[in-house]
């Protein structure tokens, strides 16, 4: 509407036509800003888990495939104590945690470590599109280390899942509790939701272990 004032008044004194001018460069970074306000009104917000730590107690043994894994890979296995113990949960990164766990889930077959390696139990990466648990959570321990994530708080962990049997997961230590990355399901979940029993994981202070006292969490079964 100014520009249209504008045009129909072009034969008014200069000082007029510069004020109305004027007035037409604050109306359209008003128009601007208001438009601005509005879109971050109407984003939605996004709600991050609350969750609680899981406790550790004492030195635990290493799983042996754990350890063959490390002789091969020394650098997948070391502890720097420079990094934090803990990441802090922003949206940004709980986007980021739930993008990793669904996609690699989605590219990785599921395949016994007999099928795939010919040995009970082996730790790898799964490059050529096969894996069993471990070897998916490997996978996406390096991805988000690749991300920037420290692998400090991204711990490698063994539990009893809702069948009684050992399955490894992917423990993400945070500032809002410990959160589980799952072959099992596509939802990242804080530990006390998987319905799994806690029976060990990586140390954050050197290669030992330490036991997680078969901390049963209060869910029945984990969600697939």
């Amino acid at each position: 509407m100014l520009y249209a004032v504008l045009g129909s008044v072009g034969g008014a004194p200069p000082v007029v036509r510069a004020a109305l001018r004027g007035a037409a460069r604050f109306a359209a970074i008003g128009a601007t800003l208001l438009l601005g306000a509005a879109a971050t009104q109407a984003r939605p917000s996004v709600r991050l888990p609350e969750g609680t730590a899981l406790d550790y107690g004492q030195t635990a043994r290493p799983v042996a495939a754990w350890t063959e894994f490390c002789a091969r890979m020394p650098g997948e296995c070391s502890v720097d104590p420079s990094e934090p113990a803990q990441i802090t949960l922003t949206p940004a990164v709980w986007g980021l945690l739930a993008s990793i766990n669904r996609r690699v889930n989605h590219r990785i077959k599921p395949v016994t470590d007999m099928a795939h390696w010919g040995v009970v139990d082996r730790w790898d990466y799964p490059d050529d599109g096969f894996g069993d648990c471990e070897d998916i959570q490997l996978l996406k321990r390096r991805m988000l280390v690749d991300r920037h994530l420290p692998r400090r708080a991204l711990r490698m962990t063994v539990v009893i899942d809702e069948i009684g049997e050992g399955h490894a997961v992917l423990m993400v230590r945070t500032d809002r509790g410990d959160l589980i990355l799952d072959n099992k399901t596509n939802a990242v979940l804080p530990w006390q939701r998987t319905g799994y029993s806690f029976v060990k994981r990586e140390g954050q202070d050197g290669q030992a272990w330490v036991s997680l006292n078969n901390g049963a969490s209060p869910v029945t079964t984990a969600n697939r």
